[in-house]
């Protein structure tokens, strides 16, 4: 058996140890560990839930790449392409692409008795994916959409129904100002609610055979397609293969398609959600550095609590090295406590919030009504080994303490 990791056990587990003087400076040590791992824990979890929640939302109302007219302004009034494009076929079978599916915007405003309020219309088809407006939706159903005939059925945000005092069943009218203002009338089939003020204030679900009538364009006529993926982490590499296929050639016009990915639609909200990294690498540090102070000077007490067991040990021949092994084996043992305790706070108090969102926001300015969590069991291994081997690194150089004892004054001493 190891020499060293035996007498580190023997302190560890050692009855009459238990009442040195040490022991509270290691208990508070011991609590200094856990404590900052769990703010880590709980900081980790809860940005990382709320990026992806937030860009949950935002890809939801947007998608993850969009291809659109080249020559597209700013606003929601948008120059059509074909829905028919060679293209297709290959984008629908390339890895990592889920779904495409049509779109058409076009702004208006909603009036009614109680109110007034401006609205993008966004255009859906028969290929349109539920998935997302399904899980937000709050009252009613959503709408079927046929290429034949034409719906007035409509989908609005919570926000607009208590601004408008509309619900599910009523009937509106939303008018469109071109060369002449128009109105169609709508019925409200459902109501949603994402908590993204800003896009729940703007975006109104319909058929999108409204905007082509409107518009004047022909039944193939579409503001543009939206490519939804497997995976996040992927859309840079998948904009890239988008673009080869639909965005290197000319059409027979003369028009070019635009790709542009979510990023680069809304450059404002990642940059932003990118300046939260930030602050939590800054906790992280900090909550590191607290970690690694405590067990500092947890283990300077250990060695001075230890002086003439460390005379006694030098007298017997083992060198400097050997004995530091053994309080560093000791710090680990603490060290490994202290992380066990961390992870049931953290991880305790993650899944109470996941499952009971106790915690609340203010949608208004945060976009969510609740403090989102992201369970990652990768983020909790590297949180732990990454805590364990930097704090166990810096705990080197205060036990070469050790060396400056000499044996001869702590034996005599005692």
């Amino acid at each position: 058996m190891n020499t060293e990791f035996f007498i580190a056990t023997r302190l560890i587990f050692d009855k009459e140890g238990r009442k040195a003087l040490s022991r509270p400076i290691i208990r508070i040590s011991v609590i200094g560990i856990a404590l900052s791992l769990a703010v880590m824990i709980i900081s980790v979890a809860t940005v990382t839930g709320f990026k992806n929640e937030i860009r949950r939302k935002i890809i939801g109302f947007g998608s993850h790449i969009q291809i659109i007219n080249f020559d597209v302004n700013a606003s929601f009034e948008t120059e059509p392409i074909s829905r028919v494009q060679p293209f297709l076929k290959a984008l629908k079978t390339t890895p990592g692409i889920r779904h495409i599916q049509v779109f058409a915007t076009k702004p208006g405003i909603i009036k009614t008795q109680e109110a007034i309020q401006g609205a993008i219309l966004k255009g859906i088809g028969s290929d349109f994916d539920w998935s997302f407006f399904s899980e937000n939706l709050v009252r009613g159903t959503i709408f079927n959409v046929c290429d034949s005939t034409r719906t007035d059925s409509v989908l609005i945000s919570n926000y607009q129904a208590k601004l408008l005092k509309l619900d599910v069943g009523d009937r509106f009218g939303m008018y469109f100002i071109d060369d002449r203002p128009r109105i169609r009338s709508f019925v409200v089939s459902g109501i949603y609610q994402t908590s993204l003020v800003e896009f729940d204030r703007q975006f109104i679900l319909g058929d999108i055979g409204h905007i082509q009538l409107l518009n004047q364009w022909e039944s193939t006529q579409v503001s543009g397609f939206e490519v939804l993926i497997n995976d996040y982490s992927d859309i840079d590499k998948l904009s890239y293969e988008v673009f080869a296929y639909a965005g290197v050639t000319f059409n027979p016009d003369g028009s070019k398609l635009r790709i542009i990915n979510i990023k680069e639609k809304y450059p404002q909200i990642f940059d932003w959600l990118g300046l939260i990294d930030k602050n939590v690498w800054v906790l992280l540090g900090l909550m590191l550095i607290i970690s690694a102070f405590n067990m500092i000077s947890g283990l300077l007490i250990i060695i001075l609590d230890r002086t003439t067991m460390i005379g006694i040990l030098k007298s017997l021949g083992m060198n400097n090295r050997g004995i530091r092994n053994i309080f560093l084996y000791q710090s680990a043992y603490l060290m490994l406590k202290g992380l066990i305790w961390g992870n049931l706070i953290g991880a305790g108090l993650c899944w109470l919030q996941y499952h009971f969102r106790f915690l609340k926001l203010n949608a208004e300015s945060y976009f969510l009504d609740f403090v989102p969590i992201n369970f990652s069991l990768i983020n909790f291994i590297i949180l732990n080994i990454g805590t364990l081997i930097i704090t166990m690194s810096i705990l080197v150089l205060p036990s070469l303490l050790i060396a400056r004892i000499s044996p001869a004054q702590t034996i005599r001493f005692d």
